[in-house]
C-alpha cells in the first residue's frame, strides 16, 4: 500500500496507521463486547432500570434503517452533503446501540425464545409450543450477531475511502457495506419483535 499522506488536525498521519487503526478497532469492538457480555457471570447492578433497553434498542436499529434509506435515496439524486450526514447520524446511532446493548447485557440475564415461565429453561413442552419459530428466531438471531461483527470494518473503511476523496472505491465499497449494515438494523429490529413476549 502507498504511503499516501492524508491531512490531520495533529499533522499529517500516513495512510497505513488509517488502516491499522480501522484494524484494531474491528478486532476489539466484538472481542470486548463478546468479554462483558458472555465473560460476565455475576451480572452489574448500575443502580438503574435497563429493562426498557431492547425497546429502545429497536428504535436505534429501525431509525438507523431509515438513515440508511435514506442515505441511498440522497446520494443517487446527487445530494451530497444529506447523504453524508444520514450515513454519520446511523454510525453515531449504531455506536449508541453498541454501548446501550452492552449495559443490558450486562445487567439481565439472556432472554430464551419459548421461555414462557421466565425460568431460563426452555421445556419441552415449551419447545414444542415454540414449534419451527424457535428455528427461524435463532438463525435471525445468529446471522444478525455475525453481521453486526463483520460489518465494522467495512463501515469504517468505506467511511476512510469517502474521507480521502477515493470515490470510486468508496462507491464499490458501499455496495457490499450498505446491504450488510441494512441487513443488521432491519433483522434487530425483527429479533425484538419475536422475542419481546418472553423478556
Amino acid at each position: 500500500m502507498s504511503e499516501q499522506i492524508i491531512a490531520s488536525p495533529n499533522g499529517p498521519l500516513p495512510e497505513k496507521k488509517y488502516t491499522l487503526a480501522i484494524i484494531i478497532v474491528s478486532v476489539a469492538i466484538p472481542a470486548t463486547v463478546a468479554f462483558l457480555v458472555l465473560g460476565l457471570h455475576t451480572k452489574l447492578d448500575l443502580g438503574f432500570n435497563t429493562h426498557s433497553l431492547p425497546l429502545f434498542h429497536a428504535i436505534l436499529n429501525s431509525s438507523t434503517a431509515i438513515l440508511l434509506l435514506a442515505s441511498l435515496y440522497f446520494i443517487r439524486n446527487g445530494q451530497v452533503v444529506a447523504h453524508k450526514r444520514a450515513n454519520w447520524t446511523a454510525v453515531v446511532l449504531s455506536a449508541v446501540f453498541l454501548v446501550s446493548y452492552v449495559i443490558y447485557h450486562a445487567t439481565n440475564p439472556s432472554t430464551r425464545f419459548g421461555d414462557l415461565n421466565h425460568d431460563g429453561i426452555l421445556s419441552d413442552q415449551e419447545k414444542l409450543q415454540a414449534g419451527v419459530w424457535r428455528y427461524v428466531y435463532y438463525f435471525i438471531l445468529t446471522t444478525h450477531i455475525l453481521l453486526s461483527g463483520i460489518i465494522i470494518p467495512f463501515v469504517l473503511f468505506t467511511l476512510q475511502r469517502a474521507y480521502q476523496q477515493k470515490f470510486d472505491k468508496h462507491r464499490k465499497l458501499a455496495r457490499i457495506t450498505w446491504p450488510m449494515w441494512f441487513y443488521v438494523a432491519v433483522t434487530g429490529v425483527v429479533v425484538y419483535v419475536m422475542v419481546s413476549p418472553y423478556y
